[in-house]
């Protein structure tokens, strides 16, 4: 059973810090391009972030995350992290992340992590 359990959000105010966490298993992680989503508030859909590449090489990022926003991530450990820096308001959101590189692998969804930038 695929499974995503994401960590790490809170409530900051601009200009600061944070770095969120994914736990995923279920399935093949460490040959699995993951990535970073985001639905805000009075959102629709989920939008990408940015994903990062199965051997740690390939990363790809969003406008808005580019130059900010870092992704990383275990495959010892089965993680996945967005270290998010400079933080703007309009980064608040829900986070969630899932297998694949600009698409999600997979239809389900863990219960995300709540971010708010907020003064």
């Amino acid at each position: 059973q695929v499974q995503f359990v994401e960590s790490g959000g809170g409530s900051v105010q601009p200009g600061e810090s944070l770095r969120l966490s994914c736990a995923a298993s279920g399935f093949a992680f460490q040959t699995s391009d993951m990535s970073w989503y985001r639905r805000v508030p009075g959102g629709g859909e989920r939008e990408l972030v940015g994903g990062i590449s199965a051997d740690n090489y390939g990363r790809n990022y969003m406008d808005f995350a580019k130059g900010r926003f870092t992704i990383s991530r275990d495959n010892l450990n089965n993680a996945v992290y967005l270290d998010m820096t400079s933080l703007k308001p309009e980064d608040t959101a829900v986070y969630y992340c899932n297998a694949g590189y600009w698409r999600p692998d997979f239809p389900s969804w863990g219960q995300g992590t709540q971010v708010i930038v907020s003064s």
